[in-house]
């Protein structure tokens, strides 16, 4: 009997690929199908995290530089906004407020008291600043591991399939291309898969990562701007 006359198109289809696999070859495949979904989770959850940070960011900037005074926007805020930007100005407003009721900005040690004042406001900020970044770039870590990681496992799929389609081969004694060719397609779905899988994570750990690193850089921007309506307050008050 030929045994090219078993071969069909739907030979080479992905489910049969993966059914006539060797069993090492099906682990690695499933694991390589299970980080691909779960990196495209984090991806999608992260497209909608982002997006929704900016969005929010984008309101709350519009509503602080529409004249309103500061204390009214933080307090339209609400108590325990989710946004770290109005986290950072009701922040920045409670040491203010702190150090005036307790009269800090006044008397012989005035300066002083306003230079601390500036320096707590900053490491708050800078505290906020931090945890949200690190908040931000959450799962990150696991795209990267994915995207290095995904190329070399289905290649070691690979090899580990070609190497046991030559040993049937060999016992065959059969090198017929039309014989050859299913195991070595078997083999090399592996790599194929892990591309798969490594392609979108690199693609997306690289957008996220910057998408990161300006919304941190956002940040920081609005508590410099912070500290510096403090400072102008605190120079208004001495004028007064």
């Amino acid at each position: 009997m030929d045994p090219t006359a078993a071969i069909t198109p739907d030979t080479f289809s992905p489910i049969s690929l993966f059914l006539n696999a060797d069993l090492v070859v099906k682990l690695i495949l499933v694991g390589l199908i299970a980080a691909s979904l779960w990196s495209w989770t984090i991806i999608i959850d992260k497209l909608v995290r982002l997006g929704a940070l900016g969005r929010a960011a984008d309101r709350f900037e519009d509503e602080v530089n529409s004249g309103k005074p500061l204390e009214e926007v933080a307090a339209s805020a609400g108590e325990r906004p989710a946004h770290a930007l109005p986290r950072m100005l009701q922040a920045a407003l409670a040491e203010w407020r702190e150090a005036r009721t307790k009269g800090l900005l006044s008397g012989s040690q005035a300066d002083a008291q306003a230079a601390f004042l500036v320096q707590r406001i900053d490491r708050v900020l800078d505290t906020v600043v931090a945890r949200e970044s690190q908040r931000v770039e959450e799962g990150l870590g696991s795209l990267a591991i994915v995207a290095t990681a995904s190329p070399f496992v289905g290649l070691f799929g690979t090899v580990w399939g070609i190497m046991h389609a030559f040993q049937a081969i060999a016992l065959s004694k059969n090198t017929n291309l039309a014989v050859v060719a299913p195991a070595i397609a078997n083999a090399l779905f592996a790599t194929g898969i892990g591309l798969a899988a490594a392609i979108p994570a690199y693609v997306a750990y690289n957008k996220f990562s910057t998408d990161a690193g300006k919304f941190s850089g956002r940040l920081e921007g609005f508590a410099d701007d912070l500290v510096t309506a403090i400072q102008r307050r605190i120079a208004e008050r001495r004028q007064a």
